[in-house]
């Protein structure tokens, strides 16, 4: 839980995605619960970050408007009423039956993948100099990706880090530093807010076990915003995504076939 931090808070994206596979394997949290306590834990967390962000003033929050509302709306309008709506047997097919915990963990091996290949791809350092503006960008698909990227993280508990970077450096037109910043921002916002459509949607939460273990990844992501300034972002990237690519795949098997 620590390197959760770490990594969340030195690359701006990545550490969220291995919140819910440490909640389901090693403290044996259902997956549905899982999705939903991530989203505290990621929230807070990123929090965290993004003061820290914000005090160097490394950070855009036109941007994370931009961006962060339609996010909030996806993650919050997800999480209160499309996940609950998830029956529990999603598919029976000639004697096989695809549960909404075994669909869940599917769902979010795919996206670990995803993120995987996104992050080993992003082998050169984009520059760190420049000012940026919003002349000439594309707001309107900005907020489209931002509502999926909100949907996304309702579904599945993860902060989606490695999708907001890149449109905010490429899209946005945001330097690397201040789009870290602006990322952990968007994060938490989304996360948090989500969290409070899982509260609504919930009968019961564990606040206990979640408080319990939230010091680590804060201790994790104050690690991670000190050694930004020191460790380049990208050879870091290709470094932990071969590790998300390891840990999406055994998801997959361990649900499909080690399972059965």
């Amino acid at each position: 839980m620590v390197f959760l931090g770490v990594t969340l808070g030195l690359i701006g994206a990545g550490g969220s995605i291995l919140t819910v596979p440490v909640l389901v394997y090693l403290f044996s949290v259902s997956p549905s619960q899982a999705t939903g306590y991530s989203l505290l834990i990621v929230g807070t967390t990123a929090a965290g970050g993004a003061a820290e962000y914000w005090r160097r003033k490394q950070n855009s929050p036109i941007m994370a408007a931009v961006f962060g509302i339609p996010a909030i709306a996806g993650v919050y309008v997800t999480r209160r009423y499309f996940f609950p709506a998830i029956p529990d047997s999603v598919l029976q097919l000639n004697g096989f039956i695809l549960t909404k915990d075994v669909f869940l963990m599917i769902v979010f091996a795919v996206f670990m993948l995803v993120s995987a290949i996104s992050m080993i791809r992003s082998k050169k350092e984009i520059s760190l100099q420049g000012e940026h503006e919003l002349k000439g960008i594309n707001i309107p698909i900005i907020a489209v990706v931002g509502l999926v990227s909100g949907v996304l993280t309702g579904l599945v508990g993860a902060g989606g880090g490695f999708m907001i970077l890149p449109i905010l450096v490429l899209l946005g037109g945001l330097p690397i530093k201040i789009a870290i910043g602006t990322s952990l921002l968007i994060i938490a916002a989304k996360s948090l807010l989500g969290f409070i459509g899982e509260a609504q949607a919930v009968a019961s939460i564990d606040y206990r076990f979640i408080f319990t273990i939230l010091f680590l990844p804060l201790i994790g992501i104050g690690i991670g915003a000190y050694l930004n300034g020191k460790i380049s972002s990208a050879r870091l990237k290709p470094t932990f995504g071969y590790f998300v690519l390891v840990m999406g795949v055994y998801i997959i098997l361990r649900e499909l076939v080690f399972s059965q």
